[in-house]
């Protein structure tokens, strides 16, 4: 029992630790960078350049339009609170376990509803795909940092080398190998 409480103790500290690290990192600073760069890039062009191109689409597809530049905001303003959380933690304005909180967490997002890209502005469909892009790799930091579960102890992949190595040098891969036994 006192083991059980020791692993789930350890377990709960080994997400603070990476949640820590991370937001102290270099990868943090790159992610951060590009987030926010994403967030000012929509913003003046929906402001901007994206109100005269949604002008000169018919009346339904300036409707597919808005509901796509409405998702991009979203999926950056969800990105770019979630990047805020974690600088937080870095500065120590914000605990560890305050921003694991399921409120500062992110949601998988569903499937993309079918846009016939041909007739959208090039640019908008451009935030579309990076902004997705944004939010699938945040999302992943997300859970892989405030996650309890343990890592795996092996990495499957070099096992996996492993035993194609072993079956290399027993001769699996040589097709003569039958006739020189």
């Amino acid at each position: 029992m006192r083991d059980a409480m020791h692993s789930a103790d350890s377990l709960r500290e080994e997400w603070k630790q990476r949640v820590t690290e991370f937001a102290g990192s270099e990868l943090f600073d790159r992610l951060f960078k590009e987030g926010m760069g994403l967030v000012e890039e929509a913003a003046s062009y929906l402001d901007g350049p994206g109100r005269v191109d949604s002008r000169k689409l018919n009346r339904e597809l300036a409707l597919v339009y808005g509901a796509e530049s409405m998702e991009v905001t979203t999926r950056l303003m969800q990105a770019a609170s979630w990047l805020v959380v974690q600088r937080a933690v870095r500065e120590k304005d914000m605990k560890v376990e305050e921003a694991g909180d399921e409120k500062y967490r992110l949601a998988r997002t569903g499937e993309p509803h079918p846009v016939d890209r041909a007739v959208m502005p090039a640019q908008l469909m451009s935030l579309v795909d990076r902004s997705r892009a944004l939010y699938e790799r945040v999302w992943r930091f997300d859970m892989t940092l405030y996650s309890e579960t343990p890592r795996p102890a092996e990495n499957n992949v070099m096992k996996q080398f492993d035993r194609l190595r072993q079956a290399a040098e027993g001769g699996a891969f040589d097709p003569l190998s039958v006739w020189r036994r």
